[in-house]
């Protein structure tokens, strides 16, 4: 490519031998030399008259820094000097002698007001103010303003120290200071502000101003100089070229443009075409009347034509201009002052076709490399990961993807070599192939291509399946659908992670009609490689998920025990990112109680499981001693505390935060329930009529904190109440806030009025997603009551003559439940109880029968002595009353309440 050098080399060739171009040839002796070189400078179209206009902007520029450099000066050191002199008289005035006596005098103004004066006329400061600590003027410049409040920040003078300030003031800004004045002792007996305004300091701006102005006046004229200098120069070097010497360099640059193998055009600004050499025309088949005419007037396509009269630069620009791949460059002419306009050259690059082809295909390649791996293991899903490898291949690699592995990969487990594989993923670019459809259970033969690359490890590519026997022999039938289908090419490629082949992937080509080659077959290997690392962490999470829920769901009760008390229904769903350790549990107590429990452990995954499986087991043990709700998560929280420190002292792991807890326990005899919770979502209840409410149950810190005690609530439920007890999960995640979380459990429990709890809890997860962030766990429970016919009560006086009434009583309610079959063993199990409390505790004492699905006998008394169960000696007198009643009842215990204790005992219905 030549390239024009010069201003004229983008114009026509008609321009290189104008008398215009020569004109002023007759060097710089002539008249119009020092004329030109100043109206060169003046248009400022030359280089001299843009290097003078630079020069003079630069000058001008640096005389306004000058200026404002200097009035900033000045003003700084008004400001320095102002505040100086204003400390000094003030500072001259507040130490001068007599000034201290003068504050402690009987009239201060009369001794400071002429001093003051005197002092501000003589320094010529605008005003000097002596006042008391409290700021009241005792001398101002006008004598109306004594006595007033002085304007002004006094507490760093008062201290001791100096206050220095810069305000408007009613004259101006200026800069005030206030001084201390101390007695002999050191003590601040007054203040004294001396201040004068910035514009009573200064003047030296107006001085130095002239010789600013006289040292730009030299610089201007040196520029103007110095552009003329140049100017001169190069008139003298274009002037040395005669006419003749003008036309053969247009003579020269004619040839060249027209001999040159690269197209030339030059473009006006108006879009005609001014200049085509020989080769454009060839290269763009111009017509013959093509120069003058407008660019999109000559039959060029349109993207060509665009580019040509928009003028824009272009390097490099590669475009189809008919059966001619063409490289085009492109300049505009005005860059420098010269005319509109563009100049244009081609260059014919058909032979890069193919170059350029093999680059997009690598192109396309890299991209699929880089999607694969943005797009593939996205989830932690064995099978959808297989799918997103064939989602990624087809159509962009191969028409169909088939992806084929290990029954045992899809479980989690360790590929097992020599079973069969089963289609985890097919997709293709049409719906009805032939090809085995996903969940296929697929044996492959010994000399089909997806065995050869399971057994060797290695990939196998067949460019045409027609002519393959150890293919077509997997299965004659549907090989021959396959053929007949389209299907022309495959290759086979094993997923191996490490040393473990998981399965193969096939891609198959159909519509396209070129067969797989080598870099096709190196292209799959990338991406088989990239999708077997995700399919092998997916299999291994779905291996520890498994594990993970396997011991969760053996941790959670299997089925609730037996109780008339509540009837309960309860969900479970574990997270959808891994398994969590929330938990609940049902657990009967004495006296046809209930307890209710949910929790939730902080964290995920095996510890969190296992963590839930103790403070289970923990709930367990701390219930049967019937204990307080409040009492038992107080037990509970030390428990997790001491958790937390095994953890840490076994591996110096940093411990779990703690857990959340409720736990109620539900009297269906009473019907009232007792509640606590430890840092766990309030729960929720549902009134017989319908109403929803959260009621206020004191919150507690989480467990695992300690220091804090834990507060009960009672509750009075209506039989027929449902109580609703969950885990954050259900009403709280990372897009939900738990506010609107409790809003939407309160509608789904208002939309089901008088349902079961079956139906509620259908109800409530159906505003779930099928599966959650977090783990739920939800139990409700619908109370039953346990009416007054099936609950006798005495009151027992502390006389042993009073056990005997105690039986009587005790065999009239028996019979009337007809129960006459636990008479005998009823009355010895009382008449000890009773006798026990009659001896050993203190009154009042009651008696109490419960008919529920076994008959409940409970004795109370005020002592918190609780009895102990013993082997009495032949020669005892005592002792065997206890070990009686252990031998005639299924179970007994103790039980303690603010007023004292209950032993009960239990016997099963006939």
């Amino acid at each position: 490519m030549v390239r024009l050098s010069g201003r004229n080399a983008t114009r026509p060739p008609r321009a290189f031998g104008s008398p215009r171009a020569l004109q002023g040839s007759q060097g710089p002796g002539g008249n119009g030399g020092r004329a030109g070189v100043l109206r060169s400078a003046m248009t400022g179209r030359s280089v001299a008259g843009q290097v003078f206009v630079l020069q003079l902007v630069i000058v001008l520029l640096l005389i306004v820094a000058a200026v404002v450099a200097q009035v900033l000066q000045v003003r700084r050191d008004s400001d320095m000097e102002a505040q100086n002199r204003s400390i000094a008289v003030a500072q001259s005035f507040a130490n001068a002698p007599g000034t201290a006596a003068a504050l402690r005098s009987q009239d201060p103004t009369a001794v400071l007001q002429p001093k003051a004066e005197a002092t501000r006329k003589a320094t010529g400061v605008d005003f000097v103010v002596v006042m008391n600590t409290d700021g009241i003027r005792y001398t101002h410049p006008k004598p109306d303003r004594i006595g007033k409040k002085f304007v002004g920040t006094i507490g760093p003078a008062l201290a001791g120290g100096t206050v220095v300030e810069h305000v408007n003031g009613t004259i101006g800004p200026l800069v005030q200071v206030v001084v201390p004045v101390k007695d002999a002792a050191g003590q601040v007996v007054g203040l004294v502000s001396a201040g004068i305004t910035t514009a009573h300091v200064g003047g030296a701006a107006d001085q130095q101003l002239p010789l600013l102005l006289a040292a730009a006046a030299a610089a201007l004229a040196l520029a103007t100089a110095g552009a003329a200098l140049v100017s001169t120069r190069l008139r003298r070097q274009t002037h040395g070229l005669g006419p003749y010497e003008m036309t053969r360099m247009y003579e020269h640059h004619d040839a060249v443009l027209h001999a040159v193998r690269e197209g030339v055009l030059i473009v006006g600004g108006d879009g005609r075409l001014l200049l085509a050499n020989d080769e454009a025309h060839r290269l763009l088949d111009l017509p013959e009347d093509a120069e003058g005419r407008g660019v999109l007037e000559l039959g060029l396509d349109e993207e060509t034509a665009a580019l040509l009269s928009s003028g824009r630069v272009a390097t490099d620009e590669v475009h189809l201009v008919k059966d001619r791949l063409l490289a085009i460059n492109q300049r505009p002419t005005d860059l420098r002052g010269g005319p509109a306009g563009s100049v244009t050259t081609l260059r014919d690059s058909t032979e890069l076709r193919a170059l350029s082809g093999r680059a997009e295909v690598a192109r396309e390649r890299l991209n699929m490399l880089y999607d694969a791996g943005a797009g593939i293991g996205t989830s932690l899903d064995v099978s959808r990961t297989a799918e997103e490898l064939a989602e990624l291949a087809v159509p962009r690699f191969a028409d169909f993807a088939t992806v084929d592995l290990f029954d045992a990969v899809l479980h989690g487990e360790e590929p097992k070599p020599g079973t069969a594989l089963r289609r985890a993923a097919c997709l293709g670019v049409r719906k009805d192939s032939p090809l085995y459809p996903v969940g296929e259970r697929i044996r492959f033969v010994a000399t089909s291509p997806q065995a050869r690359s399971l057994t060797t490890g290695q990939s196998v590519l067949v460019p045409r399946l027609r002519e393959a026997p150890g293919w077509r022999a997997q299965d004659l039938e549907r090989t021959g659908h396959v053929v007949a289908f389209g299907i022309h090419s495959l290759i086979t490629v094993p997923l191996r992670a490490g040393s473990l082949v998981l399965g193969v992937a096939n891609f198959w080509r159909a519509e396209k009609p070129e067969p797989f080659d080598a870099e096709d077959l190196a292209l799959a290997e990338e991406l088989v490689a990239r999708a077997a690392v995700s399919i092998d962490n997916a299999r291994r999470y779905t291996r520890e998920h498994s594990m993970a829920v396997t011991l969760q769901r053996s941790l959670l009760p299997r089925s609730l025990p037996e109780q008339s008390a509540l009837e309960i229904a309860y969900r479970y769903l574990p997270a959808q990112a891994g398994v969590g350790g929330d938990w609940f549990d049902v657990l009967p107590l004495s006296g046809a109680r209930v307890a209710l429990v949910v929790g939730d452990v902080v964290g995920h995954g095996l510890h969190a499981a296992a963590t839930m499986g103790r403070l289970r087991t923990a709930v367990h043990n701390f219930s049967a001693l019937d204990l307080p709700p409040d009492e038992l998560l107080g037990l509970l929280d030390e428990l997790v505390g001491r958790i937390d420190q095994d953890e840490t002292a076994a591996d110096g792991s940093a411990a779990i935060t703690g857990a959340t807890c409720l736990y109620a326990v539900y009297d269906p005899a009473a019907r009232r329930c007792s509640v606590a919770r430890a840092g766990h979502p309030p729960p929720a209840l549902v009134h017989p009529d319908g109403r929803v409410e959260f009621p206020d149950v004191p919150a507690g810190p989480p467990l695992g904190l300690g220091g804090l005690p834990f507060e009960t609530a009672d509750l009075d439920l209506a039989e027929g109440s449902r109580l609703v007890l969950y885990t954050d999960g259900l009403v709280e995640d990372r897009e939900r806030d738990i506010d609107v979380g409790l809003g939407l459990l309160r509608d789904a429990l208002r939309d089901a009025p008088g349902a079961s709890p079956e139906e509620t809890c259908r109800a409530v997860l159906g505003r779930l997603p099928a599966r959650p962030s977090d783990d739920v766990a939800l139990i409700v429970a619908r109370t039953r009551g346990l009416g007054a016919d099936r609950v006798a009560e005495w009151e027992v006086p502390s006389d042993p003559a009073a056990v005997s009434q105690v039986r009587s009583s005790v065999t009239r309610q028996l019979a009337d439940w007809d129960l006459e079959e636990l008479s005998f063993t009823t009355e010895l199990v009382l008449s000890e109880l009773v006798t026990n409390a009659i001896r050993y505790g203190r009154g009042p004492i009651g008696v109490r029968l419960l008919r529920d699905r076994s008959l409940i006998c409970e004795v109370s008394d005020r002592s918190t002595t609780s009895p102990h169960l013993r082997y009495a000696a032949t020669t005892d007198e005592g002792g065997r009353g206890l070990f009686l009643v252990a031998q005639l009842a299924e179970r007994w215990g103790t039980r303690y309440t603010p007023d004292g204790k209950i032993i009960w005992a239990e016997q099963a219905l006939p």
